[in-house]
């Protein structure tokens, strides 16, 4: 296989955290996307509210060629990126879509998109996406799966653009299993999908309902992406990196290499006596915190057992990290495990 790669979703942070609120706030802006609400378009007229459409998407296809040429520019085991779901506010929704419709926003989307495709591929960037929790493939209201078919073939659009989902796993657009239905709600739906969104899309274990099992039951359409934080809340112990099952998670990829995804509990454990040295194990956390608790992630990768423990994947895996300080997190993890 490949030579591992960790990457960073959708938001870039500046190293200097000592730097003025305002400061950071003007460096970072630059690198990353902006949005508005329904209710503010609403509030003013139509002329107005498409302007500022334009001006958000300018924006925000501007500083996503900007924070691929920051990662273009890091080592390639860094050179692995998820971009932000919202650079098109509500593209899908029925109120706003006629508007990316127009001949002069497609192009504009066009020229865009295929700017941000092109220097991903000529960067060596390995990209992906992943539509938020509203998007419930697997609902039993009719409702929330029309919305979610048009939410899911918003990221193919984008993909599409891009010059991705021509091929299997060219890119990535990861989703949960979600809603009442679960794996036959998905099943039910799968035919409704482009051959766009079924060339990209992966099912991702989750804390609650759906485990790696259930993702697994659905690894003949798509691959299988392995959360080891979710999997660690759902099953009380994280998977054991030679376990049978991770060997069918590779296996659901087709050759192509796999993506994981990995966080932490937040630092907050340190101050209650679990050290960065010591395995979080189940039992003991949930003495001084709920499960809920742990949902929430880290700033960086503290916990230094867990560290270890994820590089058992690495010659296997490309690994996606799901912390709030973003790239240095990863900074962080390849000054430490990575770099020769």
């Amino acid at each position: 296989m490949s030579s591992p790669r960790i990457g960073f979703a959708c938001q870039y942070r500046h190293p200097q955290r000592s730097l003025a609120l305002a400061e950071l706030k003007v460096i970072e802006s630059a690198l990353n996307p902006r949005t508005t609400t329904l209710r503010w378009m609403n509030s003013v007229e139509v002329h107005v509210a498409q302007q500022r459409l334009i001006e958000i998407v300018e924006h925000n296809l501007g500083a996503q060629l900007k924070l691929l040429a920051y990662v273009a520019e890091l080592p390639a085991a860094l050179r692995m990126l998820r971009l932000s779901s919202d650079l098109l506010p509500f593209y899908s929704h029925p109120q706003i879509s006629a508007f990316y419709q127009q001949p002069e926003v497609v192009l504009k989307l066009s020229e865009g998109f295929a700017a941000i495709g092109a220097l991903a591929r000529s960067s060596g960037i390995r990209l992906s996406m992943h539509p938020g929790q509203y998007c419930v493939l697997g609902s039993d209201r009719p409702d929330v799966v029309e919305n979610s078919l048009a939410e899911f073939e918003y990221h193919a659009d984008m993909i599409r653009m891009m010059g991705y989902g021509v091929q299997f796993q060219d890119f990535k657009c990861n989703i949960h299993i979600a809603g009442r239905l679960g794996r036959e709600g998905i099943r039910a739906v799968w035919p409704r999908l482009s051959q766009v969104a079924r060339n990209c899309i992966t099912f991702e274990n989750d804390e609650k309902t759906y485990g790696v099992d259930d993702c697994l039951a659905l690894a003949d359409l798509a691959p299988v992406v392995l959360d080891v934080h979710h999997c660690w809340i759902h099953e009380n112990d994280y998977i054991a990196a030679d376990s049978e099952r991770v060997s069918r998670i590779v296996d659901s990829w087709r050759g192509v290499r796999p993506t994981m995804h990995y966080s932490q509990p937040k630092e907050q454990l340190q101050e209650m006596g679990f050290s960065a040295e010591m395995k979080l194990e189940m039992d003991a956390v949930t003495q001084v915190v709920t499960k809920r608790d742990l949902y929430a992630h880290s700033d960086r990768m503290w916990n230094r057992w867990t560290n270890e423990y994820v590089a058992q994947f690495l010659d296997r895996f490309d690994v996606m990290f799901e912390a709030k300080h973003k790239n240095l997190a990863t900074q962080e993890f390849y000054e430490q495990y990575l770099r020769g």
